[in-house]
């Protein structure tokens, strides 16, 4: 028989390290935890994360080629630590530790070396994870702060758990998560993502807890990373969701979704909200709609590029989160409440300017509308004046609109937005833009995503059914849609759609030309690239992971049909960008 998991203490680079530390939940049910902490006794704040990634799974085993990539490119990111304890996407507790900071990492219910049914970003999981943080706030080794930190999963129910509001919650660093179950993170624009369903298979299922001797065994402990049990695959299957069928019979934004969604309105704990330009597809959106929504009084957004994980672990990522994490759990006077809110990398076509602001969007933003003209498939300040249309395949390439060279260098910082006149010869039409940047010799300019190493400067997409819009929360420069009742089109009627593409950074240099393409699927860079990573299932093509080709949302029958976009007086079609002027 199997015996149950029992923890243990020991003595490890200079931290007292507690592995498999039973923490109960109101349900009766006992997660484990790793607790890694200052040796000696005395009291100290806390960073605490919980999620499914299997706490004894090292970064480096799991995913290989992002820490090969990452190590290789930011060398500060192993440097001073034995990285023996390095996981995906929390922190390395050798760089914490010696601050006088306890790391918990907790492996949420059903994954890891915790029993209990997989069901991620539940309300159960929520309630565990707000278990979990009163459970650290009242041990003999706590000052009784918690703060949350991680990338990702870790983040995005950090925004849940704090629509909770537990006691002993101080503070959160939210680095790369979204926010919105529906609009962020599985239907975009009311379009399937089918990143969760894959996701789960190969990020999920191979650390459930049960795979016992079937799985990885842990390189800091030898002990089994998916718990001492092993189960047969039909017992496997029994205690998880079926997460990408789940969502699919979601389609709309309901209480499936709402339940899984941050509550802005019941977020007031001060949090750091870390984002990224090349996150389209899954975090961007988040990040930056926390900063605008959320009821904190001190809150503060930091934008930046490269992978998505690279700048959580490189010394300007930790020396952020540092100051941040000892002015509200230490009580530090570091001036960190003098910080300026916003903190933004803007981007150029081959580095990044670091660049303080107030707010977001930017104060002194000067929105431009660039109209879409058939004739010559032209971006231009005029609008046009004589009624005409330009139609494609539903399913294809789409048309894609250029602006001439711009006269001189042009920043574009902020949300975006387009309004498209739209008809199809079905009852449906869903519409992919994108907004890119040409040299000028008319060569893309791509840049390095979270995920994607060619990515387009920014993306929106939208299902004309779904253009409804909610008129409390709609601005001009971010249409929100309620995605509740859908409305079919009548075949060949034009209907007005507003359409949020997600915030972007991008310094265009001058001579260079600035396109919007309307598509109809996914943005793709190149057909063959040869590139992987270790924990997707497909080719990086420019879009990642993020991809909108489940068959069974985009039936031919009503999606492979005609697109027609209108233009004229009556149908003004234009982009909405946002103009930073020279300081």
């Amino acid at each position: 028989m199997t015996q149950p998991t029992h923890s243990r203490s020991e003595v490890r680079q200079g931290m007292q390290i507690d592995w498999d530390v039973p923490i109960q939940m109101n349900d009766g049910l006992v997660l484990r935890a790793d607790v890694f902490r200052p040796l000696g006794a005395g009291k100290h704040p806390v960073l605490l994360s919980y999620g499914p990634y299997a706490k004894g799974l090292a970064f480096q085993e799991g995913y290989p080629s992002a820490w090969q990539k990452m190590v290789s490119d930011h060398p500060d990111v192993p440097h001073n630590s034995s990285n023996l304890f390095q996981n995906w996407e929390v922190v390395d507790p050798e760089k914490w530790v010696p601050d006088g900071y306890v790391c918990v990492r907790v492996d949420s219910r059903g994954c890891g070396r915790s029993p209990g049914f997989v069901d991620h970003f539940s309300p159960r999981e929520t309630q565990d994870f707000h278990d979990c943080i009163e459970w650290a706030g009242v041990q003999n080794w706590s000052n009784g702060k918690v703060g949350l930190s991680g990338v990702s999963y870790f983040g995005i129910n950090q925004w849940q758990v704090a629509s909770t509001n537990p006691p002993h919650l101080a503070a959160m660093c939210i680095w790369e998560g979204a926010s919105d179950w529906y609009r962020d993170m599985t239907h975009h624009g009311g379009i399937l993502s089918t990143f969760w369903a894959n996701w789960y298979d190969m990020q999920v299922k191979t650390v459930q807890y049960g795979l016992g001797a079937r799985g990885p065994k842990s390189k800091a402990t030898g002990e089994w990373v998916c718990g001492d049990e092993t189960l047969d695959d039909k017992t496997l299957a029994a205690n998880r969701c079926s997460f990408g069928d789940d969502i699919l019979s979601h389609p709309l934004d309901d209480d499936y979704h709402r339940e899984r969604s941050a509550q802005w309105d019941r977020i007031t704990v001060p949090f750091l909200s870390a984002g990224n330009w090349g996150g389209q597809g899954l975090h961007l959106r988040g990040n930056s709609e926390s900063f605008m929504r959320a009821a904190s009084k001190q809150k503060w957004l930091e934008m930046h590029g490269l992978e998505h994980w690279t700048h959580f672990y490189t010394d300007y990522g930790v020396a952020i989160q540092k100051r941040f994490f000892a002015h509200f759990l230490k009580g530090e006077d570091n001036g960190w409440d003098k910080e300026p809110a916003v903190r933004l990398q803007v981007r150029h076509t081959d580095h990044f300017e670091e660049r303080m602001e107030k707010n977001w969007p930017i104060d002194r933003t000067q929105w431009q509308r660039l109209h879409l003209n058939p004739v010559g498939h032209l971006l231009s300040n005029t609008q046009v004046t004589q009624a005409c249309d330009a139609s494609f395949e539903a399913q294809g390439n789409g048309l894609t609109f250029m602006s001439e060279p711009v006269e001189h260098d042009t920043e574009i910082t902020g949300p975006l937005a387009a309004k498209l006149w739209a008809s199809s010869n079905t009852t449906d039409a869903d519409v992919f833009v994108v907004l890119r940047v040409f040299t000028p010799d008319l060569r893309e300019v791509t840049f390095a995503g979270a995920i994607d190493p060619h990515t387009p400067v920014a993306q929106g997409w939208l299902r004309a059914s779904h253009r409804e819009l909610d008129t409390k929360l709609s601005k001009p420069f971010r249409p929100y849609h309620t995605h509740r009742k859908p409305q079919p089109l009548a075949p060949h009627e034009p209907v007005e759609l507003d359409i949020e593409i997600w915030p972007t950074s991008v310094v265009v240099p001058a001579g260079y030309r600035i396109a919007l393409s309307v598509r109809g699927k996914d943005y793709i860079y190149a057909e063959k690239t040869g590139l992987k990573l270790s924990n997707f299932k497909n080719e990086l093509r420019g879009c990642g992971p993020f991809l909108h080709d489940d068959p069974r949302d985009r039936p031919e029958e009503i999606f492979a049909g005609k697109t027609t976009l209108h233009f004229g007086p009556q149908h003004d079609s234009y982009l909405l960008i946002p103009v930073i002027p020279s300081s």
